[in-house]
């Protein structure tokens, strides 16, 4: 008994020498020393989820990722992000409806899916609202942008930035559109968005409420005769295949967030808050540079594949513009004063 008492008081002064061997390596700056103490790694002090439903190639997950990375990197490796792609956290609604419990930290959403917690945000996606690319981010790197920031406080949600979803056309499997007469009655798929239904009605053709991933199969059996989305959204999909004629008439600019849920936020201290602002800023120009690319590739590959390719004359532009004024009065008739702002912006 003695002898096993002695061997086991041995090997705890053995190891509490080797710990304070090292220790003093370390504090008189040997390398043996700091090599033994940099190998181990601290574990994160906190662990957050971000949720994105589109594939990993797509921009917006990329540049979800870059968010993650810089966060990472910025912290030193305090504050991990973990970045769930492909819906793998559920559909955009459901991600947003998380965020607001806190089931999820951080997300990218469309503004349209927040249309129901402020319906102010109905205005960024009013059809032909902006003039081009430029004037819409002139509209929300300035200070209308961070009022519809603001305008969240209160609701679960908060904004971190701008990500650009691009530019959304008509397309279709039946022949091209060069006129508002030419989209008499055909039958065209949209979101589940009041909005855009009003817009396709307006135009003179019939809105479809569909769920996105059906929109393929019943483009091919002839169920609806076209569809809206951006390039990207209509190469990923391969939507191309059944609806080779694309008009470009961007009737609608919707823009994207990165958001963070207001139960994660409050966990963090402020200079984290600030660490996490500065990166989303950082990851949105990353993403913006990435749709730019993506867009140019993707239209130089599918006119290769034979898509025919419409652009409006300026006089149709007008026409478009002016069949959809009822969807402004419809929706944002006590927000006027804020669309007369965004005309404004030069």
């Amino acid at each position: 008994m003695d002898k096993r008492i002695a061997r086991r008081a041995a090997l705890v002064f053995f190891v509490a020498a080797a710990a304070y061997f090292f220790f003093i390596l370390l504090k008189l700056g040997n390398p043996l020393g700091a090599l033994f103490f940099r190998g181990r790694k601290e574990a994160p002090e906190y662990v957050f989820s971000y949720a994105d439903n589109q594939p990993e190639d797509y921009p917006t997950v990329q540049g979800a990722r870059k968010f993650a990375e810089l966060v990472q990197e910025k912290t030193s490796g305090r504050i991990r992000i973990n970045v769930f792609a492909g819906g793998e956290m559920g559909s955009e609604n459901e991600v947003v409806e998380q965020l607001q419990y806190g089931g999820i930290d951080f997300a990218r959403s469309s503004v349209m899916m927040l249309t129901e917690i402020k319906p102010k945000f109905n205005v960024l996606q009013l059809p032909y609202l902006y003039r081009d690319e430029k004037h819409m981010w002139k509209v929300l790197d300035g200070v209308i942008g961070e009022e519809f920031k603001e305008e969240l406080e209160g609701s679960g949600l908060v904004a971190l930035s701008w990500y650009d979803a691009g530019a959304r056309h008509f397309y279709n499997s039946t022949g091209p559109i060069k006129c508002v007469e030419d989209m008499k009655k055909m039958r065209i798929r949209v979101a589940n968005s009041d909005m855009m239904s009003a817009m396709v009605e307006a135009l003179g053709a019939r809105a479809v409420p569909m769920a996105y991933s059906e929109v393929y199969a019943a483009l091919e059996t002839s169920t609806i005769d076209g569809a809206e989305n951006n390039w990207p959204s209509y190469e990923t999909m391969r939507h191309y295949e059944v609806a080779k004629y694309i008009t470009l008439d961007a009737h609608s600019r919707i823009p994207e967030m990165q958001l963070a849920s207001q139960a994660t936020w409050e966990k963090l201290s402020e200079a984290d808050r600030e660490v996490i602002t500065a990166c989303a800023e950082e990851s949105a120009r990353y993403e913006r540079r990435l749709w730019e690319i993506r867009e140019q590739n993707d239209r130089e590959r599918l006119t290769k594949a034979g898509c025919v390719i419409t652009e409006l004359s300026s006089s149709e532009q007008v026409r478009f513009r002016a069949a959809v004024m009822s969807v402004y009065q419809m929706y944002c008739s006590e927000y006027i004063d804020v669309v007369n702002r965004i005309a404004q912006i030069r």
